[in-house]
């Protein structure tokens, strides 16, 4: 598990496709502090287990079906990456419950400056949705963001300089691709609620009560 905030950004040092997959060799700093092998590693958004390491950098493998449901299979070197190491049962929740796995591929439409912040609009799946809500939580390659509007498919955040600044965020242009994980709390309570034979006084009046709606 993670928390989505970011540690810090990494670059692509090598891409190697594999017969099925690819391994990826990542440059960076201060997450390499107490890394150990079998670790996780959250790599834009995508929950990783470092395989290698040295004093700079640290290699993972990436699945075929990773290539095939995130932002990875157009990978390449010299490309930012955000990073955050897994969470510790010491450590303090800042951003919300991240699991690593991404839902669906968005797309990255526009970045208006306002003030001192970034209000950031991305469009995703039609599947998904439905876990997206005003007020809500969502990840967008690996960072815990708050959704400040939301239409349809196409949801809009207001990103503080400091998160703007530190990420990967600041790079993306209009049209690219980003890796987007909702708030497993919906999926929960989707799954709760399917079932006919459901005891549970969870409801969408009771959701709305107690401002989760």
């Amino acid at each position: 598990m993670f928390t989505g905030i970011i540690e810090e950004t990494g670059t692509i040092k090598s891409f190697e496709k594999l017969a099925s997959g690819a391994l990826l060799t990542i440059n960076c700093d201060k997450i390499l502090d107490d890394v150990h092998i079998g670790d996780s590693i959250c790599v834009n958004g995508v929950c990783q287990t470092v395989i290698k390491y040295d004093n700079n950098s640290f290699t993972v493998m990436l699945s075929g079906e990773t290539l095939d449901v995130t932002t990875f299979s157009d990978a390449k070197k010299g490309d930012c990456v955000n990073l955050e190491r897994a969470l510790t049962l010491n450590s303090r929740l800042g951003g919300h419950i991240v699991s690593g796995h991404t839902d669906c591929i968005g797309e990255f439409i526009s970045s208006e400056k306002h003030s001192e912040f970034h209000n950031l609009k991305f469009k995703v799946s039609k599947a998904i949705e439905k876990y997206i809500v005003y007020k809500g939580s969502i990840t967008v390659n690996g960072i815990s963001l708050t959704v400040s509007d939301i239409n349809n498919d196409i949801f809009c955040t207001a990103v503080i300089p400091h998160t703007y600044n530190n990420t990967n965020l600041q790079y993306l242009k209009n049209g690219d691709s980003v890796n987007i994980e909702t708030d497993i709390l919906a999926k929960y309570i989707e799954k709760i609620t399917m079932f006919e034979d459901n005891k549970s006084n969870i409801s969408l009046e009771f959701l709305k009560d107690n401002g989760f709606v």
